[in-house]
């Protein structure tokens, strides 16, 4: 099966088929496809979803899909790449911060109906289409702010269509105790609970992690790893189990010596002294 690839971060297509052009087929990009006329069957992740003119589809790069056209389609296009939204984080709003608009492109939920909007939404969106179509003739229209919050609207109107047909996006809300979770079961693994791959894992914007996480839980995310990776040393070494070698390769310190200083910046002795206490 094909995938197609791109390397600009914003394209914006239009065109029209009789046929569509390509077999079924995925992408490492996102799509959001407007159909401007026409009418057939979208085929999506084995489902079968007919359309007609001003049905919007979402895609994601795990979708299979093609367009099995009955009457000449016209489409439209806004093709853009991880990197789109991820340049932009400080003109969005903090809604799609803590749920970007990738991961609530990837929802199930999406795939598996066809988006009734009615007015006045049916009309915005086609506003909104017709905006973005009449700016694509600037030279960087990937840079545009303009654009970019154009873009931004077409998740707002998915999201009220969604509450007026009470359609729930599954899997998109912050879970605090899936986040305390990751913490503790990976806490013995220095790289994955760094704020990048945990905020990336939630699917939260990195800029805006730390401040969610003091906002939630009155404590900044670098004291609460320091505070939970000190206390679970602590318990080892009071066990007595363990040598002090062995804690600190479990815990991913490079040696004993590494161990040693954390320990000591944190409980003020060494971990040999403290073993004594």
């Amino acid at each position: 099966m094909p995938i197609l690839n791109q390397f600009k971060t914003l394209v914006i297509d239009e065109f029209e088929d009789e046929k569509f052009h390509l077999p079924p087929h995925t992408h490492t990009y996102y799509e959001i496809i407007y159909i401007k006329k026409g009418s057939g069957v979208h085929h999506l992740n084995n489902n079968l979803l007919p359309y007609k003119s001003g049905d919007l589809f979402v895609i994601s790069p795990e979708d299979e899909h093609y367009f099995d056209i009955k009457k000449s389609t016209r489409f439209f296009y806004i093709k853009f790449t991880d990197n789109y939204f991820n340049s932009k984080q400080n003109l969005t709003c903090d809604e799609f911060l803590i749920h970007t608009p990738e991961s609530f492109m990837r929802d199930k939920t999406l795939k598996e109906t066809v988006l009734k909007l009615d007015d006045p939404c049916k009309t915005i969106l086609k506003n909104t289409i017709e905006n973005i179509a009449a700016y694509n003739c600037k030279t960087d229209v990937s840079t545009s702010p303009i654009v970019f919050y154009q873009i931004l609207s077409i998740f707002g109107l998915i999201k009220e269509t969604m509450r007026g047909l009470n359609l729930v996006v599954k899997g998109n809300s912050i879970d605090n105790e899936q986040i305390t979770s990751y913490i503790h079961q990976n806490i013995y693994q220095p790289k994955l609970v760094q704020i990048k791959i945990i905020a990336s894992h939630f699917n939260i914007a990195e800029t805006y992690f730390s401040a969610y996480f003091k906002r939630t839980f009155s404590i900044s995310y670098r004291d609460y790893i320091h505070n939970l990776r000190t206390t679970l040393i602590e318990k080892r070494i009071h066990n007595n189990q363990l040598p002090i070698k062995q804690i600190a390769y479990e815990f991913g310190f490079t040696d004993e010596s590494h161990l040693s200083n954390y320990f000591k910046k944190r409980k003020n002795m060494k971990p040999t002294d403290f073993k004594k206490t």
